[in-house]
């Protein structure tokens, strides 16, 4: 499942980061958070890695669509 922009702006809000924080952490630039998260432009599926793995290595779990529900994120616990 690749992350998608309403999961990310989420998950920066479970965490308490800006969209700088998250750049940061996936090592990648502010404009390139921002475009992604305001879906100016598609980026690139190695950014869009580094975006989950930063957020998953923070502690968040990404939900799936199922059943006819939406998307979603989660603190994991522990």
């Amino acid at each position: 499942m690749s992350i998608l922009p309403q999961q990310s702006r989420a998950a920066r809000g479970l965490l308490n980061w800006t969209q700088a924080d998250l750049a940061a952490a996936a090592t990648l630039g502010v404009a390139t958070v921002k475009n992604f998260e305001s879906e100016r432009r598609e980026t690139t599926a190695a950014n869009l890695k580094a975006i989950q793995r930063a957020l998953e290595d923070a502690g968040i779990e990404l939900i799936p669509a199922k059943g006819g529900k939406g998307v979603g994120v989660r603190l994991r616990e522990g």
